[in-house]
């Protein structure tokens, strides 16, 4: 890739008017409302399978806690600087997991599968589109006058996007399988007290996930190669990273030494450990904490899973972009 210094900031120019302060509180209020009333709205398609297999949650401790996991979640898109399109990707990633296991092994209809998946994924891509602009990274297109982005030609190119998302995918499909021909079924009849049947964990093969774990790859091609590949210093960043060890203090010569990667690679980096983050965090919560039965022993194996995968898959996609 080429080295093109970015003139711009990572972010489009258009800004919220709203004072600083208000928006994240705002953003959070959005976003669980919105989701309160979608899945309201979804009641009647989703309310009856759900509810088949819902732990009830004991107290308000219990419901603050999701709350307060949901607020820490946007919080980490919010100052991490992610766009909608970002935390949408999130949220596929860390919510599908959970409603893969409820699909697969718990008899829920896919309906309800990919309607929970919906709503989940516009109760945070909206609120953020509402309230911060898409990076240049999402925003860039073909058209002349699109967005001005580093490594333009790598973020719009169709092929490079494609491949990119069948590495992904492959790579979940390869983790998942190989959960499934060691540890995870064992996990399942010991810790998962009222699933159904583990049948389609012993007839799964690389083929038959590879459809499922698409959407996944679609969203982590989006999270980490794309803005990854848009990645480039600003000229203030270009002047400051002339390090002078004879002038420099004791902590710029540490963060020199342990953080004096490229921006592309601290991209990968950064968006990799926040991806196994949430990906891990979200599928143990939404594991052990809604599913009836599910122990707390079950419910980690389950979610390692998906936080390696997010791993191997940063990683992949990261030495794909330094190609």
């Amino acid at each position: 890739m080429s080295r093109t210094i970015a003139r711009r900031s990572d972010i489009a120019p258009l800004q919220s008017k709203l004072p600083t302060p208000l928006r994240f509180p705002l953003l959070v209020v959005l976003s669980l409302s919105l989701s309160s009333f979608l899945y309201s709205l979804a009641a009647p398609v989703i309310e009856g399978d759900l509810a088949s297999v819902s732990r009830r949650l004991e107290g308000w401790g219990e419901v603050l806690g999701l709350a307060g996991w949901k607020a820490g979640e946007l919080g980490l898109g919010w100052w991490g600087g992610f766009d909608g399109y970002d935390l949408a990707a999130l949220s596929l990633l860390g919510k599908g997991p959970s409603l893969y296991l409820l699909g697969t092994f718990y008899n829920i209809r896919a309906a309800t599968v990919v309607t929970s998946l919906l709503i989940d994924a516009l109760a945070t891509y909206i609120p953020f589109r509402l309230l911060r602009p898409l990076s240049r990274a999402h925003a860039a297109s073909t058209a002349p006058d699109s967005t001005i982005v580093p490594n333009k030609d790598i973020v719009t190119d169709s092929s490079i996007q494609i491949l990119t998302t069948l590495l992904a995918s492959s790579i979940y499909s390869l983790t998942l399988f190989s959960a499934y021909a060691t540890y995870l079924p064992v996990y399942f009849v010991t810790y998962f007290n009222k699933i159904y049947s583990i049948e389609a964990a012993h007839s799964a093969t690389l083929v038959s996930l590879f459809p499922i774990t698409l959407l996944l790859g679609v969203a982590a091609k989006s999270f980490i190669f794309t803005p990854a590949a848009a990645a480039a210093p600003s000229l203030l960043e270009a002047r400051d990273t002339v390090f002078n060890p004879a002038t420099a203090t004791l902590t710029e010569t540490f963060w020199y030494n342990v953080w004096s990667f490229s921006p592309r690679t601290r991209t990968v980096i950064q968006r990799t450990a926040t991806l196994a983050l949430v990906s891990g965090v979200n599928t143990f919560v939404q594991t052990y904490v809604t599913i009836e039965g599910v122990e707390a022993v079950g419910a980690l194996a389950y979610a390692g899973v998906w936080a390696v995968a997010a791993v191997v898959t940063g990683a992949s996609l990261g030495a794909v972009g330094a190609v």
